[in-house]
C-alpha cells in the first residue's frame, strides 16, 4: 500500500508554549501540561529548554521523586548529568536520549555539566498504564551514535529515537504506549510522508524554521514555537518551504484510563497519589 492510499492526518489545533520554570528555577517553554493543552493521552507534559544564558539553567533539577510515568529527555545542545538514589549515573549530551521509566518510584537529579553556552532540548512525560505503574524503575540511556539517521528522500534527514520507519527501529524499546519519536530535518523544498499507527494520538512541534504540515487543502504552516495536535490517520506529510526547518514528530497509543496528577506523581486515583506521597516521605523510593 502506498502513502496516497492511506488516510491523511492534519493539524486539528495549534498551541504555543507558556513560560514556566521547574527544578531550581530552570526556565522552560511548556507546550503540553498547560491550560491550552493539559495532556494528549498518553503524553502528560512537553517542555522545551533553550537558552545560552547560564542563569536560566545552571541551577538544574536537584534530587526529586517520580512515580507512575516515564520521562524522556532529548538533547539538542549542551550536557546534562543525571544520577539517582540507586547509584545510577550518566551523561546526556547533544544528540542523546534518555528514556526513564520511573515505575513504582525513583529519586533522581539532572544537573547541567557546563557553566556557559547553549543548553537546548526537550523533556516529555509519557504516562504508564495502570498495570505498569508500580513496575521496577529502569533507564534506557542512548548515546548519539546509537540513534539511527535515515535519509528517505532528497533533503530529508531523520533521527529515529523510538518506533519504526520502514525496516529500521529506534533504539528505545519495550515501551507500553508503543511510541514513535522522530527528529525531522528538512532542507528547503523537501518533503516526507510518515506512516503512523492510525489510532495513535500525535503531535508535531516546530523548533526551528517553518514547516508545512498535512497535504492538499488541509495543509497548515506552523512557525517555530508552535505545536500542532494531529488528527488520527495513517499518513502525515511534512514539508519545508523556502527555508530549512526542524521539528519533532511524536505519537503514542492512548491509554484511555483515569489520570490523577500531583506534581511528580501520576496515578489513576487520588488515593494512589496519597499513597505515593506517603511512600516518598517514608523513604520507600529505593
Amino acid at each position: 500500500m502506498n502513502a496516497t492510499a492511506l488516510t491523511s492526518r492534519r493539524v486539528v489545533t495549534t498551541v504555543r508554549g507558556q513560560p514556566a520554570s521547574d527544578g531550581a528555577g530552570v526556565k522552560l517553554n511548556r507546550l503540553i501540561g498547560q491550560p491550552a493543552l493539559d495532556m494528549l493521552d498518553p503524553f502528560l507534559m512537553l517542555d522545551e529548554f533553550r537558552s545560552d544564558q547560564a542563569s536560566d539553567y545552571l541551577a538544574g533539577f536537584p534530587s526529586h521523586p517520580h512515580r507512575g510515568f516515564e520521562t524522556v529527555t532529548y538533547m539538542l545542545a549542551g550536557n546534562m548529568r543525571h544520577g539517582d538514589n540507586q547509584g545510577n549515573t550518566g551523561m546526556l549530551r547533544a544528540g542523546s536520549v534518555q528514556w526513564m521509566t520511573a515505575g513504582r518510584g525513583i529519586v533522581h537529579s539532572e544537573m547541567p555539566e557546563q557553566e556557559d553556552g547553549l543548553m537546548w532540548g526537550f523533556q516529555l512525560w509519557v504516562n504508564l498504564p495502570a498495570a505498569d505503574k508500580m513496575t521496577a524503575p529502569r533507564y534506557q540511556d542512548i548515546a548519539p551514535e546509537q540513534v539511527p539517521q535515515l535519509r528517505p528522500a532528497d533533503g530529508v534527514e531523520l533521527r529515529l529515537l523510538t518506533g519504526r520507519i520502514g525496516e529500521i527501529s529506534g533504539p528505545v524499546t519495550d515501551v507500553a504506549t508503543a511510541p514513535i519519536y522522530v527528529d525531522v530535518r528538512l532542507q528547503p523544498g523537501a518533503q516526507w510522508t510518515a506512516q503512523l499507527p492510525q489510532r495513535h494520538n500525535g503531535f508535531v512541534y516546530v523548533y526551528d524554521g517553518e514547516a508545512i504540515v498535512g497535504d492538499g487543502d488541509s495543509a497548515r504552516t506552523l512557525p517555530r514555537g508552535e505545536l500542532g495536535v494531529l488528527s488520527h490517520g495513517e499518513a502525515l506529510t511534512l514539508a519545508a518551504g523556502t527555508d530549512a526547518t526542524r521539528l519533532i514528530l511524536v505519537a503514542g497509543k492512548p491509554l484511555n484510563e483515569p489520570v490523577a496528577k500531583y506534581g511528580p506523581f501520576v496515578m489513576n486515583t487520588p488515593e494512589q497519589i496519597v499513597a505515593a506521597i506517603r511512600d516518598f516521605q517514608s523513604g520507600r523510593f529505593v
